[in-house]
């Protein structure tokens, strides 16, 4: 007898684009260097991956929208650090589907 999966649709479209916004390798590498080093603010990020401010600043812009990241505003300066319980729902997601 064949197993069946119960969808829930909003979960899943709410997965599918935050795995559209992880499949990018550039935005992994920005994703495992916040994950290094915690809270971090932009200029460190795009100065040690080596990256332009204005394309580093598109792809962290991809990721807050998908809610992979969050920041704060510190007078100028902008601070990004990983949504992990985010990254573990979507995890969760994904398994579902294993």
């Amino acid at each position: 007898m064949a197993e069946t999966l119960l969808l829930d649709y909003a979960l899943a479209k709410k997965g599918l684009s935050r795995i559209k916004a992880l499949a990018h390798p550039l935005r992994l590498s920005i994703i495992a260097f916040i994950d290094k080093n915690g809270e971090i603010n932009v200029n460190k990020i795009y100065r040690s991956l080596r990256l332009e401010q204005s394309i580093t600043s598109q792809h962290l812009k991809i990721l807050r929208t998908a809610e992979l990241v969050k920041y704060r505003r510190d007078g100028k300066r902008i601070f990004y650090s990983i949504h992990y319980a985010n990254i573990k729902q979507l995890m969760n997601i994904v398994r579902k589907f294993d």
